[in-house]
């Protein structure tokens, strides 16, 4: 995958957003690589063998990004960059009421993401953003090449701030496996006026079309079989939204590999993303095999309990029976308020 690392620091527990002239204190906040990092962890903390390209500046906050995604993650950072005098980008995530909003401070990456990568190392799956930029719906052409060489091809198209949502972005779907925009992307790109709507205009570009609809869970329909499959969202008290969407596709991209049933891809991406929602942190927040295995566990002892909306769980998620580990495994490292010390990245996770 390729995309922009950002620093983010995380505000949650806010009373409202602040208004001018105001000051809003926070109960809670956590520093973390983010950006394109958020769908690099998580894929890496599923068990992915995941490669990023990126380009990191010269700063402190670099060095905390990239001693984090390399040396705690795991993630292989051999086609990422350092630049002199080009520094890192910041985002501000202020969480309100289950929802968040942002500042971010940036600058253009001194080169393309073609000439950072180059030649693409062979790959199961890439993860991609249609454009550059809301004026350039294209695919890199580095992704073709990928492609090409046996990679599935999984995209989404982000937020377009133009407000033009420009439908000429459906023909680069052509180049793609797999498309997973959220509604309001979905239903802006096809002019359509319900998830479900889109969904299935999208099914005529794209071999699977996934709609994501955040509370209300997500749909996806593979136009290569005709399947088609819907499913609610986990219930789950939401403490930051922060990089829900990057957990979600990590989820999806690994199931498709694993070869699973449609509604089992849904499923296994959407408990992953709600994890993820009930940690702070954005890319730090997301699970490792050990947290979906403890949530496993205790939704199988509440339904022996006798706790109905358990058992509804159990019956929806019992395909997790086989995928968890037998034996214990440790949560994942959480984000921390601070930027890291370099002795806290060698501490056991």
């Amino acid at each position: 995958m390729s995309g922009t690392v950002f620093l983010d620091i995380v505000f949650t527990g806010l009373p409202a957003i602040p208004a001018a002239g105001t000051e809003v204190w926070a109960a809670g906040m956590a520093s973390c690589p983010g950006g394109i990092a958020n769908l690099a962890t998580a894929a890496a903390r599923l068990g992915l063998r995941t490669s990023l390209a990126a380009g990191f500046g010269d700063d402190v906050y670099a060095d905390f990004c990239w001693r984090t995604l390399a040396d705690q993650e795991r993630v292989d950072l051999s086609r990422s960059r350092r630049f002199a005098q080009w520094h890192t980008p910041v985002t501000v995530s202020m969480a309100v009421q289950r929802d968040r909003s942002m500042v971010t401070h940036g600058h253009e990456l001194p080169i393309s993401s073609n000439d950072l990568i180059g030649a693409p190392p062979r790959a199961r799956a890439v993860i991609t953003s249609i454009g550059e930029g809301a004026a350039d719906p294209v695919l890199p052409s580095w992704v073709g090449t990928a492609r090409r060489a046996g990679a599935l091809i999984f995209a989404d198209a982000g937020w377009d701030p133009t407000g033009a949502w420009d439908p000429a972005l459906l023909t680069s779907l052509a180049g793609c496996d797999a498309f997973m925009p959220n509604a309001v992307e979905a239903m802006s790109y096809t002019r359509t006026d319900s998830p479900r709507a889109a969904l299935h205009a999208l099914a005529e570009h794209v071999p699977l079309a996934v709609v994501t609809c955040g509370g209300d869970g997500a749909l996806a329909l593979d136009a290569a079989t005709g399947e088609e499959a819907g499913v609610p969202a986990l219930p789950v008290d939401a403490l930051d939204p922060t990089g829900a969407g990057d957990v979600f596709g990590a989820g999806l991209v690994l199931g498709t590999i694993a070869g699973w049933p449609l509604e089992h891809r849904l499923l296994f991406a959407g408990v992953s993303a709600a994890l993820a929602v009930h940690e702070f942190g954005g890319s730090l927040a997301a699970p490792g095999w050990g947290d979906i295995g403890d949530w496993w566990r205790r939704t199988r002892t509440r339904a022996e309990g006798g706790n109905t909306i358990a058992f509804d769980l159990r019956e929806r998620y019992g395909f997790l029976e086989d995928l968890v580990p037998r034996r214990h495994v440790c949560g994942v490292r959480r984000a921390a308020a601070t930027i890291a010390r370099h002795a806290d990245l060698t501490r056991p996770a």
